[in-house]
């Protein structure tokens, strides 16, 4: 196709979504360039990006029906009744059951960089053991093998990156020799990419021959995961279950059978782990019936009064936050991805670098842009049958978001280490502990061999006498 015929064909994409500033260089450009910015004109439906613009642009802003919410209900963590017990354990015996069965995959979404950390790297890659700094990767996958021996199974491992650390993450995986794991049963993919727009819906210009994209979201994994043929891996493996968290917490059970049993055993398309706030103000989004349908409502967007709004017994009345813990269903991913997905997409104002119409490089101090994402959990109001099952912060949520203070590197192996005390002494196994009730010692304990409490019992007879001071890597 000639230059010209080019440019036209780019001109009729662009020109009905008063996109068509963007080829505003075009002639400026060489091949390789102009190459570069057709193919991502190209992979962009503009219809849809301007209706979300437009709609941005003009606010956004979340309008719910608050009169109408209900708190949702979930399963608690500790039985409250004989058929919760026995539902329990049911749960975990058919859970092991689905994993023995080569049932279940693991998905991790991954597309962040350490930025906030102060990391130029993946997040994935981010050292974080307190004794070994092994990396979030590898305590995934360390996590995983452990279960694999376990069950006598093997557990695929999707894994969504993006373009922004996708090649990083690979290489990264190439040189460690995948901590371990058959890399034929690690499959890496990217996810989409949605250009950012300026406050009146234009798309920006990262260069004259490239847009200023971002990654669209970890809702953006389910047609990821159609597109890239990982969803087609699954069903030739005969995978029905996947367990799915974000790269940023390490203390995640990475499979877990009661989840996974529980998930099966009530038909559920899409269930969640909720973690019970701590404070109104807590930076968790909120499981909600809205129509009878669960959905999460974002802690900022819940109005004052129901963040402290409490019930008869004096807890807080929405209580039950998302920690991004789900169990999905591969038919429900199927059934989703079979036409196109009807949702909307997510509005942040966010400083996003940009060139202006004289082609001069901009670095706004200010929030200058409209970035849109879509997120997960809004699959939830689609699935059947969705569960929500409370978990145990101190065993399952300690996530790295921050350089310090709250969900900091040292919180999160504050946590490690409280967890690893507290399994020690279930197995009737002491610990130094100081003046104010805090570890001694430090230890690390290698989810290859201990992915929970009872992995304890059964090395027992092999651990050392913990002292004060001391520093145990237990593997």
């Amino acid at each position: 196709m000639s230059v010209d015929a080019t440019k036209q064909e780019l001109s009729a994409l662009l020109t009905p979504h008063h996109q068509e500033h963007i080829l505003r260089f075009w002639e400026q450009l060489n091949p390789d360039e102009r190459k570069e910015l057709a193919a991502q004109i190209r992979d962009i439906n503009w219809a849809r990006v301007s209706e979300w613009g437009a709609k941005a642009a003009g606010g956004g802003e979340l309008d719910l029906p608050f009169e109408q919410l209900q708190p949702a209900p979930y399963q608690p963590l500790l039985p409250e009744s004989p058929k919760e017990s026995t539902l329990q354990k049911a749960s975990i015996a058919h859970g092991e059951t689905l994993l023995r069965a080569g049932k279940v995959g693991a998905f991790t979404v991954a597309g962040g960089q350490g930025t906030r950390l102060g990391y130029d790297a993946p997040k994935g890659t981010f050292p974080v053991t307190p004794i070994r700094q092994k990396s979030l990767f590898q305590i995934f996958a360390e996590g995983i093998a452990r279960n694999q021996d376990k069950y006598q199974t093997i557990i695929p491992w999707y894994i969504m990156t993006s373009a922004l650390n996708d090649e990083a993450t690979r290489n990264f995986f190439n040189e460690h020799n995948y901590f371990g794991l058959n890399p034929a049963n690690v499959m890496f993919f990217a996810q989409g990419m949605l250009p950012a727009l300026d406050l009146q819906g234009k798309a920006l210009l990262a260069t004259r021959s490239s847009l200023a994209l971002s990654p669209n979201g970890h809702g953006g994994s389910f047609v990821a995961l159609r597109d890239s043929g990982a969803l087609a891996d699954m069903a030739a493996r005969g995978i029905t279950t996947l367990s799915y968290w974000q790269v940023d917490n390490p203390l995640v059970r990475v499979i877990d059978p009661l989840f996974i049993g529980m998930h099966d055993l009530t038909q559920s398309d899409m269930s969640s782990r909720a973690l019970i706030k701590r404070e109104p103000m807590e930076k968790l989004g909120h499981f909600c019936l809205l129509n009878n349908r669960l959905i999460i409502v974002e802690y900022s967007d819940m109005p004052d009064a129901l963040l402290r709004q409490k019930d008869d017994r004096g807890r807080l009345r929405y209580r039950a936050g998302s920690p991004a813990i789900h169990v999905l269903s591969r038919q429900f991913i199927e059934r989703l991805t079979n036409g196109e997905l009807d949702f909307q997409p997510h509005r942040a104002l966010k400083k996003i670098s940009h060139i202006d119409e004289a082609g001069a490089m901009i670095e706004p101090s200010e929030p200058n842009a409209i970035k849109l994402e879509f997120f997960l959990f809004d699959a939830l109001p689609l699935a059947q049958h969705p569960l929500v099952l409370e978990g145990d912060r101190s065993e399952q949520f300690a996530p790295i978001k921050n350089a310090a203070g709250d969900d900091s590197p040292q919180s999160c192996r504050e946590a490690m280490l409280k967890r690893s005390v507290n399994w020690l002494s279930q197995a009737g196994i002491p610990f130094p502990m100081d003046s104010e009730g805090k570890p001694a010692a430090v230890i690390e304990l290698s989810p290859r061999s201990f992915v929970d409490a009872k992995d304890i019992l059964a090395a027992k007879s092999r651990l050392p006498v913990f002292q004060p001071g001391g520093s145990y890597y237990i593997d």
